[in-house]
């Protein structure tokens, strides 16, 4: 074989090793039932969960819990998922601007006990754009 032959397969072998070591630590996305059910499995691997806050009548989120005097890195919350399921989350970092107003949580953890633990929460806050300003700016450039 050439030298040239096997440089070439080595180059192979690391592209092939790269690729699957990233597509081992993709999670997936599941529901808390399936994220319990997992974690009964003894499946420790990470996985994202989409989900809602519970709001009261004021639209305000309800069951956060966070004391930055006591503990900044310590932050619980309940979060509801798309199948309904509630489920208390802890994210042991400071609690997430603009957390309140979010229209949607993604969380990426795993559950530890009775407990979601969670890596990272990315937020989906509602658009700065209206409808209805949209359509007065649209309207007004008309003029």
């Amino acid at each position: 074989m050439k030298k040239s032959h096997i440089f070439i397969m080595a180059i192979i072998a690391v592209a092939a090793a790269i690729i699957l070591s990233t597509t081992a630590d993709a999670s997936v996305y599941v529901g808390f039932g399936e994220a319990r059910q997992r974690a009964a499995e003894g499946n420790t691997t990470k996985v994202h969960v989409v989900g809602k806050l519970p709001r009261d009548a004021q639209k305000q989120p309800i069951g956060l819990e966070y004391d930055p005097m006591t503990d900044p890195n310590y932050f619980a919350f309940t979060l509801v998922d798309s199948t309904q399921i509630a489920q208390r989350v802890v994210y042991n970092n400071p609690k997430p601007q603009d957390f309140d107003a979010s229209e949607q949580v993604v969380i990426t953890g795993c559950m530890k006990g009775q407990v979601f633990m969670a890596d990272n929460i990315l937020l989906k806050c509602p658009s700065k754009y209206v409808k209805k300003d949209l359509n007065e700016g649209a309207t007004a450039s008309v003029k």
